[in-house]
């Protein structure tokens, strides 16, 4: 549930509670006011109409005076019960009277109640009629009226108090609405700037507003996001001037190589006849030399691929002959399957870059048998070289493409620099494909080149 949301539905809350609050007492005061002055009214109309026909005779009533009395005191839309004892007159029916009001009429007080009668509310009116002294005279009179009227009215004061709830909710969610949408702008634009980070915008700031909190928040972020963009701006800066150094010291070191590479191809030559130690430091010299050779040539590769200046020299190539050559050059030992005619638009050199170093790690981190194995799946080319070993752990696989990274820290540097993996996966990106390592189910690594056959990189 989003925060506006939970604002909105706050605010709707309170203003429900609010609303049915004071309309339910404003209703309840005006409904109890309504109808107690309306009784009052019938009550007082009633008692004069009855006073209004003193004196009564002393004489026991008959059913006629009984039925004047009746007519004088029911009005236009009433209707009136006269009991006296042993006679009665009048068109009201006798059982709307209830027990406990019959009972307080006898005790010669005026009562009144509100009935159910024919599918409306009536108020029923009762009292004793006095003779001339102020004695008993053992006449009750009792008054039936419709009290319809007042209920509708009632009824309509609760449907305004409904619409004016109705009214002042919509009116409160509209203002929470705008409310809201002013409190969580710069929530929003928090949440946007920090995306923005995330995707590395180190330049974007928010707009600080006020002195409040979300003021607080706001001067926080663009402080940590300064701090962050320069700390970056110096690892960056530093960063090139490590690659500008290394590309120096590998260019530099290209020519003392090739001419220790020259002496040391002489020294090889020379070795059989050399005696003892001297033998054996010939051969040290001459494999240090090459490994500090391929070292330097991996160095200055990755240098191309950070500058960008890496290219491809496309060429119309059997892939199959491309790779037995790579293996048969190098004397590798796996098992093939590479159907002929496959032809691709490829670097010959990069690809056979990429097959030495999968099929090397292989052999030098697995175990035999390797296999290469060579398909067409769609518009790609797909080479999967696999080998018998124990695979690679959860915590290598994830790094396995990381330039330097090896498995076990522990590593003697004549296994390789670590950077081999790494110069596949560029030359993989850069001919629009990719590579990648996972376990096969049996044990063992599973690399998966893929690259297009051809067309636009």
């Amino acid at each position: 549930m989003t925060l506006r949301l939970r604002l909105l539905l706050a605010f709707a809350f309170l203003s429900i509670v609010t609303a049915v609050a004071v309309s339910g007492a404003g209703y309840v005061r005006a409904r109890d006011a309504i109808v107690q002055r309306a009784q009052d009214n019938a009550v007082i109309e009633t008692t004069s109409r009855v006073e209004q026909l003193y004196p009564l005779p002393a004489r026991a009533p008959d059913a006629a005076s009984l039925e004047r009395i009746a007519g004088k005191v029911s009005g236009r839309e009433g209707m009136a019960l006269v009991r006296a004892p042993g006679v009665s007159a009048g068109s009201m029916e006798e059982s709307v009277i209830t027990p406990e009001l019959r009972g307080l009429v006898s005790s010669g007080q005026v009562g009144w109640q509100r009935v159910a009668y024919h599918g409306g509310v009536w108020l029923v009116v009762g009292m004793q009629m006095r003779i001339s002294g102020g004695g008993a005279s053992g006449i009750e009179v009792w008054v039936l009226r419709p009290f319809t009227s007042e209920i509708e009215v009632v009824d309509e004061l609760a449907l305004n108090a409904w619409l004016i709830g109705g009214a002042g909710l919509v009116l409160a969610l509209g203002m929470a609405f705008f409310a809201a949408r002013g409190v969580l702008r710069p929530v929003r634009e928090l949440r946007m700037a920090a995306f923005r980070l995330g995707q590395g915008d180190l330049a974007v700031r928010v707009p600080v507003r006020g002195r409040d909190e979300l003021a607080a928040v706001a001067t926080t972020f663009n402080t940590t996001a300064s701090s962050l963009e320069h700390h970056v701006g110096e690892l960056r800066r530093m960063e090139a001037d490590a690659r500008r150094f290394v590309a120096d010291v590998s260019h530099e070191l290209r020519t003392p190589l090739a001419a220790m590479t020259a002496v040391t191809d002489v020294l090889d030559a020379e070795t059989a006849s050399l005696p003892g130690v001297a033998g054996q430091a010939a051969r040290l010299v001459n494999r240090e030399t090459s490994n500090l050779t391929r070292l330097v040539n991996d160095l200055i590769e990755v240098t191309r691929f950070d500058s960008g200046t890496a290219a491809l020299a496309l060429d119309d190539v059997d892939v199959a002959e491309v790779v037995s050559r790579t293996l048969r050059m190098r004397g590798f030992e796996v098992s093939e399957s590479l159907p002929a005619g496959v032809r691709a638009q490829l670097d010959p050199r990069r690809l056979d870059v990429i097959v030495a170093n999968l099929v090397g790690n292989a052999l030098r981190h697995g175990a035999q048998p390797v296999t290469v194995t060579l398909y067409v799946e769609g518009s790609s080319l797909v080479i999967v070289v696999a080998d018998s070993g124990p695979g690679l752990s959860a915590d290598v696989l994830p790094h396995v493409f990381a330039r330097f990274y090896k498995a076990d820290s522990a590593r003697g540097r004549s296994e390789g620099s670590g950077l081999g993996l790494a110069i596949a996966w560029e030359n993989a990106r850069l001919h629009g494909g990719t590579l990648t390592a996972a376990n096969r189910p049996g044990g063992g690594a599973l690399f998966t080149l893929r690259l297009p056959l051809g067309g636009d990189r």
